[in-house]
């Protein structure tokens, strides 16, 4: 098998496991050598549900968020559309905390500066910590501790 055809069979593997485990993106670098390597982006487009069907919403996976302070919210009403809204780089599990017992990196309220780290996501087996993107103070948390998250899904609100 030439490596042009391993190539496309580990793409065909990707995109199987990407509709398998109900996910919308997979990213992945294959190293062949110094200098060689293969990066692959499989996703899918979520398509809008005709009116009399629940469109797929990314958010309701995940467990409800705790009760935060009252804001403004976005013209659209989605999280994510918000201008402070900092959203997931990645496919992973969430965690608010270092270590399990921990204190969370930070909470509703908390003033950060950029380049903080605002919570972890696993992915991977790898521990990727996600830094604030700019200074601000914490608005709202969108996401529970040890929960699923998706690219671009709103991850909390930064003003």
């Amino acid at each position: 098998m030439s490596r042009n055809d391993a190539d496309v069979a580990f793409i065909k593997a990707l995109a199987e496991l990407l509709n398998a485990n109900d996910l919308t993106e997979v990213n992945v670098k294959r190293e062949y050598g110094e200098n060689d390597s293969l990066n692959v982006r499989v996703s899918k487009q979520m398509m809008q549900a005709a009116p009399a069907q629940a469109a797929p919403v990314t958010q309701a996976t995940l467990p409800a968020p705790a009760p935060q302070a009252a804001e403004e919210p976005s013209p659209s009403g989605n999280p994510a559309d918000h201008p402070g809204a900092v959203t997931s780089p990645m496919v992973g599990t969430i965690y608010l905390a270092p270590e399990p017992g921990a204190s969370n990196f930070v909470s509703v309220g908390a003033q950060v500066a950029e380049g903080d780290t605002l919570l972890i996501i696993e992915a991977m087996k790898t521990m990727n910590h996600i830094p604030a993107p700019r200074a601000g103070v914490v608005k709202r948390i969108l996401v529970g501790d040890a929960s699923p998250v998706e690219f671009g899904a709103p991850l909390m609100i930064i003003e």
